[in-house]
Formats: structure tokens, sequence, C-alpha cells
């Protein structure tokens, strides 16, 4: 690895990084040289993350919380900062979804998804932040989604909780670029993970979804590394407030399942 991809001294915090994309980037952000700080609601879970980051040879601490509670998300961020814990790289990946139409949805459903998806990432990019504004150097990636900027039926909170972490990845950059913090997405689309079960694990409506992606597949939650460590780096030192698709060509190329006779 290039010393420009290396994040050799770093210390990294991912949110939900007890399974699926999160577990992937972890490790991949601990293959790359940083030190982790995981973070989830099931703290036997993240004991197995960093169990796996330790066998890298990398230092891993665990932090159980549940970002919708932001109570909770408030005492964490209270907890680090109080510690003088020295984060590097956060990684707001931890997120939540939920079908239903628009005429049958709650406000208490709206609530708990912005909770999730956008008020304890706020919290956590305006805490955490702060020290990397100190120190001059500081990487923060936001999960936003391939809907960050389309629409979907019978998604309604989840699509306008994309759309509120795009803006404000988009604003944190603005407010942070002065001092050497770069802010940026990463906008995934279907990947093999737990969240994705009812899509991965149902054939017909698997073949659909397999059907709109250009790449003709679901993506391996290993195939987050890359981008994240990017972004994470100083390889993306000039790139700021960015939102990246890694998605197999789902946002930005229509799949049609059709042969055309030339």
């Amino acid at each position: 690895m290039t010393t420009l991809f290396s994040l050799a001294g770093r210390t990294a915090m991912v949110t939900g990084a007890s399974r699926g994309l999160g577990r992937a980037i972890a490790l991949g952000l601990a293959e790359a040289g940083a030190d982790l700080i995981v973070a989830a609601r099931d703290n036997a879970k993240l004991e197995e993350t960093a169990g796996a980051i330790r066998a890298l040879g990398r230092k891993a601490r665990t932090i159980a919380f549940d970002l919708a509670d932001l109570d909770a998300v408030q005492a964490a961020a209270d907890q680090l900062t109080g510690e003088g814990a020295i984060i590097d790289i956060l990684v707001n990946n931890g997120a939540i979804g939920g079908w239903g139409a628009l005429h049958q949805s709650t406000l208490t459903h709206w609530d708990n998804m912005f909770d999730v998806n956008v008020s304890s990432m706020y919290i956590l990019c305006r805490d955490l932040s702060r020290s990397m504004v100190e120190r001059k150097w500081g990487r923060i990636i936001n999960f936003a989604s391939y809907v960050a900027d389309t629409g979907r039926p019978n998604l309604s909170a989840y699509v306008a909780s994309k759309h509120a972490v795009l803006g404000l990845t988009r604003a944190v950059a603005a407010d942070l670029a002065p001092h050497g913090v770069t802010c940026n997405a990463i906008a995934p689309g279907f990947f093999d993970t737990d969240m994705a079960a009812p899509t991965v694990g149902h054939p017909e409506r698997a073949r659909i979804f397999r059907d709109a992606i250009a790449i003709g597949r679901f993506g391996d939650p290993r195939e987050m590394v890359g981008p994240v460590q990017f972004l994470a780096s100083d390889a993306s030192a000039y790139i700021t407030g960015h939102m990246l698709p890694v998605d197999g060509g789902v946002a930005n190329i229509l799949s049609l399942p059709i042969v055309v006779e030339t």
C-alpha cells in the first residue's frame, strides 16, 4: 500500500459496526493501518468485530449505544470527548430502513427514521469534529443512499432522511473545510447484508432488483472497503462535499433487461 492510502497512526470510529457494511468497513480500515472505535447496539457482536480487528494487529474498543436514543448518542459523544479520545476518521454508517405506503405512514415512524439516520449523525459530526478542527486534520464519511437525490414509492421517510444526510454532509463540509477536515457521503446501492435480506432473500424481488443493477448482481460488503479507505485517507484530500455512489450503476445507469437486435 502506498503512503497515500495508508491510515497508519489514525483512529477511526465506525457506527453500525457489528455486522454488514459497518463490520466490513471497520476491518478494512484496520487493514489500512487504523485503530478502531466500533459502535452499535449489540455489544456482544461489537466484541466479535473488535476481536477480528485485534487479530489484524490493530487496537479496538467498543462503545454500545442505540442511534434511535439521542440522549444515548449524546452521552457517547460526551464520553469520548471527555476522555480526550482522538478520532481522526468518523464513519457514520449506522442506519435503518422501512417500507410503507405514504397514506399508512405515521409521524412516529418518520421521527424514528430521522433520529437514527440524521439527528444522531448530526450530533456525532458536531461533537467529534471539534478535536479534528483543533488538529487541522479529519475525515467524516456519512452514509447516504442511492435514493439521496431521487424518489422511490413506499419509502417516504427513508428517502427524505437520506436527502437530509446529503444536505447535512454538504453543510458540514462547508463549515469544516477551512480547518483541514473533509466531509463526504457514500451512496450505497443494493448489498448482500442483513438489512437487505427482505430483498436479497426473496427470489422474485431479488431478480427485479438485480435487473436494475447495471453490473447485474448485489454488492459484497467487502466492495465498500476501497471507497471508504479512499475517502478516509490523504488520497482524497482535495475532495469534500461530494457524494460517491457505490451501487453497481443503479443511480446513474438505466439498466433494462432487454436485448435490442441490430
